[in-house]
């Protein structure tokens, strides 16, 4: 299973370097890092995603606490957060295909970042599932590029899980139509 972990550490030098040695000496693999400047000066959170089971996980968590410089190890998965992501995806676009890249772009509200005469470069920016799909879609066309960020993420204030709302609001709306 994939877990999300947001870490808050004092921003001292070699703590993202002790933090990746010690996932490296457990055979783990990052599959996601972002890290950033918190509203606390001197703090920056580490959002990453990795994949392990919950007692995988709670072993790792120790351990992290262990390092000099943790303050603070969280394990989002099962909490309600809002989670971001941002892509730049380079796609070929010859002038006759340009009109459905950018109906694409337009649906999920990338923004045209850069056009030449051979491609355009959108911005995306959204949920893990939203940069997917539209990763996915533009396979159709041929992509030159793809830089995109660690997921990051913060825990909601109102403790709302926007994602069961969405399951629920799919359920409940094909269940009017059955």
């Amino acid at each position: 299973m994939k877990h999300t972990l947001s870490v808050l550490v004092e921003d001292e030098s070699g703590v993202l370097s002790r933090i990746a040695g010690l996932f490296a000496r457990r055979g783990f693999n990052i599959d996601s890092l972002a890290v950033g400047q918190t509203e606390k000066e001197g703090i920056s959170r580490i959002t990453m995603s990795i994949r392990g089971d919950n007692r995988t996980i709670e072993q790792l968590i120790k351990q992290l606490y262990k390092l000099i410089n943790i303050l603070e190890v969280q394990d989002v998965t099962n909490i309600a957060c809002i989670e971001r992501e941002l892509m730049l995806i380079k796609v070929a676009a010859i002038p006759e295909h340009r009109s459905t890249v950018l109906e694409i772009a337009n649906i999920f509200r990338a923004k045209v970042v850069d056009i030449s005469n051979i491609s355009l470069t959108l911005e995306i920016t959204g949920d893990p599932g939203k940069i997917f799909a539209i990763q996915q879609i533009l396979h159709q066309h041929t992509i030159l590029q793809i830089a995109r960020t660690g997921k990051i993420t913060l825990i909601r204030a109102s403790n709302v899980n926007t994602e069961l709302l969405k399951t629920s609001l799919e359920y409940n709306s094909n269940n009017l139509y059955s």
